[in-house]
């Protein structure tokens, strides 16, 4: 039985499409959102096939870490499209996610 449903992936597309320039997503919180907490592997397969004109460079681990297996140049293709936003990464491929944690706004009834 799939982990996720049929929809999963347009909705992971659109969903990181939305990520400011400068902010930052994890795999779990985008898989979370987009209806299924415990889909974060298929969060990092879908960005792996994904479209590139998606930021992808705007998803990291939920430690802050780069991927090795980034589609453009594994951790130092990653490290730099995310310096090229002015993101700081550091020597072990990390980031403050802390603090570029971006979340989209809830729509109120």
């Amino acid at each position: 039985m799939p982990r996720v449903d049929a929809g999963f992936k347009d909705r992971v597309y659109a969903l990181v499409a939305q990520i400011p320039k400068g902010r930052l997503m994890t795999y779990g919180q985008i898989a979370s959102i987009c209806g299924n907490p415990l889909a974060a592997w298929e969060v990092g397969q879908i960005a792996h096939m994904g479209p590139k004109d998606l930021p992808w460079q705007r998803v990291v681990n939920k430690q802050g870490g780069l991927a090795s297996a980034y589609t453009w140049g594994g951790f130092e293709g990653h490290k730099r499209k995310l310096e090229e936003e002015g993101i700081r990464v550091s020597k072990d491929f990390t980031v403050d996610i802390e603090q570029l944690m971006w979340w989209p706004e809830t729509k109120s009834n």
